[in-house]
């Protein structure tokens, strides 16, 4: 999430427990972001010794944490004993969940030629650019950004919360989902898709990309230009996919991967591991097609000398 100016720190530390602030207090904070979306000028979290080092060593201006390190920075410390809890609270106060009790919530530009049909909702803060076509039946979650020439096919929810826990003594607490959708030009999106914001990051689909019915994508997905995504192809949070690439039907892809341009994914395949440019993949775990097809073609001689 980043703010559209910067927020003096000693305000945000106005609304969280603390216990000691080292570093530069009198400063602006520019954005609130977990470790794989932080920025210069961030405020992120840390609460496990484990990830000390990569927060330290990130983008990030501040950092809650939960002891005073040994590890020596020129970051501004804030010392808590719940950073999580206190992070969370953040997000929270800055971007709430606010019940909607109308179909058109407050705060929305949207452009003149762009065409609402009944029974669409569409949260606060929503931008929708020219000459978009929304069907019937969707959701458009707050703070969502359309471009122009967006058709977006009935049923479809863009801009759900991030499916995003932390785990802690067997239990699960939600992230507070501070992220956004943001759709380029000329995307198409088909009938009953779903599209979760960003958990601190935005989930952002390319121009020019089309989606068929039933796909989704997970929090902070990153869908490049001009890529064509079949029917229900579902994306795990995190995930970069490049320009050009093309998910036949039922792909399935893991959270946190990177599949670059002009990628081919065949059928049903199952994506664990990120993925090469300029090739054609098949299978589970996917792999290059034609060693693929040759272990199968090989599997079957072997079942025929049984």
């Amino acid at each position: 999430m980043r703010f559209e100016k910067g927020i003096p720190l000693s305000q945000l530390l106005s609304l969280i427990d603390y216990q000691q602030i080292i570093g530069d207090q009198n400063t602006l904070v520019f954005g609130l972001n977990e470790i794989h979306k932080i920025e210069h000028g961030d405020l992120s979290f840390v609460d496990n010794s484990k990830y000390y080092k990569k927060m330290l060593a990130s983008e990030a201006s501040f950092i809650i944490i939960d002891k005073i390190p040994e590890i020596s920075t020129d970051k501004t410390l804030i010392i808590c004993q719940q950073p999580f809890e206190a992070y969370n609270a953040l997000v929270r106060h800055f971007r709430p969940t606010i019940p909607l009790t109308q179909t058109i919530g407050e705060d929305c530009e949207i452009d003149s030629s762009a065409i609402i049909e009944p029974n669409v909702i569409i949260g606060n803060h929503v931008k929708i650019g020219a000459h978009c076509h929304i069907q019937g039946n969707s959701y458009i979650g707050s703070h969502t950004v359309i471009g122009n020439h967006v058709n977006i096919q009935a049923g479809s929810v863009i801009g759900t919360d991030a499916f995003y826990y932390k785990k802690n003594h067997n239990q699960y607490t939600k992230w507070n989902s501070g992220g956004r959708v943001v759709i380029h030009d000329h995307v198409e999106i088909g009938a009953s898709a779903t599209i979760n914001k960003g958990v601190s990051g935005d989930t952002i689909i390319g121009k020019g990309t089309k989606l068929d019915s039933q796909v989704h994508l997970g929090h902070g997905v990153v869908i490049g230009e001009n890529c064509l995504l079949a029917g229900q192809v579902g994306i795990g949070g995190k995930t970069i996919v490049g320009d050009r690439v093309i998910m036949y039907g039922q792909v399935g892809v893991a959270q946190s991967l990177h599949i670059e341009s002009d990628t081919v994914i065949l059928a049903k395949s199952g994506v664990s591991k990120n993925l090469k440019g300029g090739k054609t993949y098949f299978g589970y775990p996917a792999g290059e097609v034609t060693t693929k097809y040759k272990e199968l073609a090989t599997l079957r001689v072997l079942s025929r000398k049984k």
